[in-house]
């Protein structure tokens, strides 16, 4: 009696915001919870979609850090330098994008907001349709093109198919197209800081923009700062399509453009080696998952 009274009580006061949390609940565990498990079980499998999972213990884990020379020397490398570059670049710049756009009145802020977002939205479509004609491998192409013009070539370079400038353009197209979520989410936070604390520096001697930044405006947008950072993260490590939209080919030109999400693509959906694909999904998951904790002990907030 005393018990079913106990959950009358807790279903009158927190029941009604269980309810509205349910569907994210289920969605989370429907497409987050179940496919991370699925993946976790079949890494220890060889599966090839047509029979059924045949378990191996950690072969594929081996295989992939012994004999995967395409992984180790292209693949891993690549990737992290694709994700030392973009993702600390791309956040920087999308924080100090979004402090110098707080500064601007409300008009020309949401104007130029809106320019520097939608790259964010139209980054496929953009990625096919500018940077492949600007980085067009014959003279028509607006690089070759200027380049020629100004002398500093004889002949057209094939950018895209290029080991030497595939990545460096890739980097460039992702920097382009970063400010996405994550930065609305720190201009939000710069906006809603209280002009009194910049006037109390003032006051106690603080005269220098940067002092203004690490000392107040970092400290007073933690949250936000951590969602940004987490989805640079995520972001980074799950592009893929980028190198294999410019190149037009999947792997990459002498795998000069090759990440890992284009690895599990590889052997998931070309090779069907679903089992090692699986096992390259665990590594970049743990990877995404190390270095968001990185983020969480420098943003989170204490207490």
């Amino acid at each position: 009696m005393q018990i079913s009274q106990s959950f009358q009580n807790w279903r009158a006061k927190e029941g009604s915001a269980y309810i509205f949390l349910s569907p994210y609940g289920l969605l989370f565990i429907v497409f987050i919870v179940v496919p991370v498990l699925a993946a976790f079980l079949l890494s220890f499998t060889f599966f090839d979609a047509i029979q059924a999972p045949r378990f191996v213990g950690m072969d594929n884990y081996i295989s992939l850090l012994t004999r995967d020379d395409t992984f180790m020397r292209y693949v891993l490398p690549n990737t992290i330098q694709f994700a030392v570059i973009v993702g600390p670049g791309g956040y920087a710049l999308a924080f100090m994008l979004a402090w110098m756009l707080a500064q601007l009145p409300k008009i020309p802020r949401t104007i130029f907001a809106l320019i520097l977002y939608s790259p964010s939205m139209t980054a496929g479509v953009a990625m096919a349709v500018v940077w492949k004609t600007l980085f067009s491998g014959d003279q028509t192409g607006y690089m070759n093109s200027f380049l020629m013009g100004l002398g500093l070539l004889r002949e057209p370079i094939q950018w895209l198919q290029s080991p030497d400038y595939l990545m460096p353009i890739m980097i460039i197209v992702t920097l382009w197209s970063s400010m996405g979520i994550g930065f609305l989410a720190m201009l939000a936070g710069i906006l809603e800081i209280s002009p009194e604390l910049y006037e109390a520096a003032a006051m106690d001697g603080m005269s220098s923009r940067w002092q203004e930044i690490f000392y107040i405006t970092i400290p007073s947008m933690k949250p936000q700062m951590l969602f940004g950072a987490v989805m640079s993260i995520v972001g980074t490590f799950q592009a893929g399509a980028i190198g294999v939209t410019l190149s037009g080919s999947n792997p990459t030109p002498q795998y000069a453009g090759q990440l890992i999400v284009n690895h599990i693509e590889d052997y998931g959906f070309l090779r069907y080696e679903m089992g090692y694909a699986a096992a390259v999904s665990v590594v970049l998951l743990l990877m995404v998952l190390f270095f968001t904790r990185v983020s969480n002990r420098l943003f989170a907030s204490e207490g």
